[in-house]
């Protein structure tokens, strides 16, 4: 990959299963880190917790940690964790833990990530949520 030619660092985290980046988006709170430790349960690679650096590398959005924050996750009651890392993933799928799907079949929503659209889940509150994001990195969405 080429030198970033945008950057930003938003308050996110993300994981990465595969060459697939998650960039989770919210408010403090919402429920991101939760989320992120869930992905990782199911097999999915830490890359940054709570403070996301965003690139455009080549026109592709691509999350790093910042240094300070690196291997490190946080896990409500129960502390700081250490975990494995990637060092950057190439965002492919972004989920916004601020807004709660209220449709069965949602319609495909995008957002715009340093100028690139990306494909936007909202949060799901049903137990399947984080296996259903899993599934849709391995063979993406049919209709």
């Amino acid at each position: 990959m080429s030198p970033p030619d945008a950057a930003a660092i938003l308050h996110a985290s993300c994981v990465a299963l595969g060459a697939c980046g998650v960039l989770i988006l919210g408010a403090s709170g919402a429920g991101k880190s939760a989320l992120a430790l869930e992905l990782m349960a199911r097999g999915a690679m830490l890359v940054s917790d709570d403070r996301t650096r965003l690139e455009l590398r080549d026109g592709i959005p691509v999350a790093t940690a910042p240094e300070a924050i690196r291997g490190m996750i946080e896990a409500r009651g129960v502390g700081l964790l250490r975990a494995q890392t990637v060092p950057c993933a190439a965002i492919t799928l972004a989920v916004d833990m601020d807004r709660v799907e209220t449709e069965r079949l949602p319609p495909r929503r995008e957002v715009t990530l340093l100028g690139r659209p990306i494909t936007l889940l909202h949060k799901a509150e049903h137990a399947h949520f984080p296996a259903a994001i899993v599934q849709y990195l391995k063979g993406g969405r049919a209709a």
